[in-house]
Formats: structure tokens, C-alpha cells, sequence
């Protein structure tokens, strides 16, 4: 890394953490006002809330990535949207249960499970086998997860981390079972699996935006907020780039 990266990277850093503490002093309405319609997201809230009213339970999926690898941003991303699904449905006969590829991974799910019982004042109905790695390798862990998914009991299947070509077995038992399916990755591989195998497909960066939109907590609306800024600011820059060097060869060229 040469020094004009490292001081165009800290600039970047720098300016994300101020935009972020902006937004973050900001109250939640106000930044909940402008959010675009996510189709994917609105029925995971629709599917959360039917499976409330059936009396039955959420399957959510996390991948089998830990949180020291480089993919721990969608592991994270899941736990979040556990808490929140978990916390919307605690008080229902049947909680939700989280299956995953990773120990600490694990451990996060049923710390976070734990969590929402004792937020709901149901801590005497906790089960941390609602949390259970179902495999050390990505196939096993797929593999392992369709008991999960095939349970009478489940209606709403969640699937939400590092999932790769494996996401096939997955989705695959979900269509079977006719639940419904929402699935987000952060793996092209992944992305193309669950987009021709399930209607609710979460692309792209909407994985890393789902917290934000299930209202976990500020920050995460916030740093939704920094992202698109981000976005904006790194496509004028390429169209920017683009343009001058496309100046440059015009300008250089020899005249005919």
C-alpha cells in the first residue's frame, strides 16, 4: 500500500465515521421517512408475522462463516436480523431456530436467542438447542440444516449469511416443504443459486441493508444511510475517470 492509499483510505474512514455519528443523532423516524421499498423485505416482515399467527416457527439460516473470516459482514448481518425476528416472536408457542456451519457463529445465535427470551421476560422457555451447528464443512452444513427446514413445525424458511452453491440443498427442501423462503448471500455463487430457486431473493448489497430495514437499531439505519452516500460518491468517480480518460485518448489521438 503506497502512502496516497493509506491517506485516501483514512480520508474515506474518517469521513464515513462523521456521516454516520450525523445520522446516527438524527431520530429514527426521520431517517426511516426515506427508505425505497425492498420487495424481499416486506415479505420476510409479512412471512415473520404469519408464522406468529399459525402458530408455528421461523427457520433462520446463517451460513458457515465465522466471525474472523472475511465474509463475517454477512454472518453479522444475520445475527441482527435474528435478534429482530426473534424478538417479534418470542411470545409465540414456538420460537424461532437458527441452524449454522461455524462454532463461534453459534455460540452468537444462541447468545442471541437467550437474548430476546430474557427481553420478552421468557427466559425459563429457553432452549440453546434452538441454535446448533449442523455441519463443519458448507455441504455438510446444508446438508445437516434440512431437518431443520422439512420440520411440520416450521413455515418460514430464512436463509442469511456466506452461503455458496450448497444454498441448492437448501432452497431445494424449502420448495419441497412449500414454506416460505427469503434468502440473501454475499456469494455470487451463492446470489445465483438463490436467485433461480427462490421468488424472495435479496441481492447485492440488500443483504447488509436488512437490519437497517427491521430496525435493529440506529446505527444500522445510519450506516444504511453512509452506504448509498458511498455509492453515489464512488459512481461519480468512476463516470469522472472515465470521462477525462476518454478526453485524454481523444485529445492525443493523431488527426486523421
Amino acid at each position: 500500500m503506497t502512502g496516497l492509499e493509506f491517506i485516501f483510505g483514512f480520508i474515506l474512514i474518517l469521513v464515513s465515521v462523521i456521516l454516520m455519528a450525523v445520522f446516527y443523532a438524527l431520530k429514527r423516524k426521520q431517517l426511516n421517512k426515506d427508505l425505497r421499498p425492498i420487495e424481499g423485505i416486506e415479505n420476510l416482515k409479512q412471512a415473520a408475522g404469519l408464522s406468529v399467527e399459525e402458530g408455528k416457527r421461523m427457520h433462520i439460516s446463517l451460513g458457515s462463516a465465522g466471525l474472523i473470516s472475511p465474509y463475517a459482514a454477512s454472518s453479522l448481518a444475520g445475527i441482527s436480523a435474528l435478534e429482530r425476528l426473534s424478538r417479534a416472536s418470542i411470545a409465540s408457542d414456538r420460537p424461532p431456530i437458527a441452524t449454522s456451519g461455524e462454532g463461534s457463529l453459534n455460540i452468537l445465535a444462541q447468545e442471541t436467542l437467550k437474548t430476546s427470551h430474557r427481553f420478552g421476560s421468557a427466559l425459563e422457555s429457553y432452549d440453546s438447542d434452538h441454535a446448533r451447528v449442523t455441519g463443519i464443512t458448507p455441504f455438510t452444513y446444508a446438508v445437516g440444516a434440512i431437518p431443520a427446514i422439512r420440520d411440520p413445525r416450521v413455515s418460514t424458511n430464512i436463509l442469511i449469511g456466506h452461503l455458496g452453491p450448497e444454498a441448492a440443498f437448501l432452497t431445494e427442501a424449502a420448495n419441497q416443504q412449500n414454506t416460505h423462503l427469503i434468502a440473501a448471500s454475499d456469494s455470487l455463487e451463492g446470489q445465483s443459486v438463490l436467485f433461480a430457486e427462490s421468488q424472495n431473493t435479496l441481492l447485492a448489497e440488500e443483504l447488509y441493508a436488512l437490519p437497517a430495514y427491521l430496525q435493529s437499531h440506529p446505527a444500522h439505519q445510519a450506516s444504511l444511510r453512509v452506504q448509498d452516500i458511498l455509492r453515489w460518491v464512488l459512481a461519480g468517480a468512476l463516470i469522472i475517470g472515465a470521462v477525462v480518460k476518454l478526453g485524454s485518448a481523444l485529445m492525443g489521438a493523431p488527426l486523421p
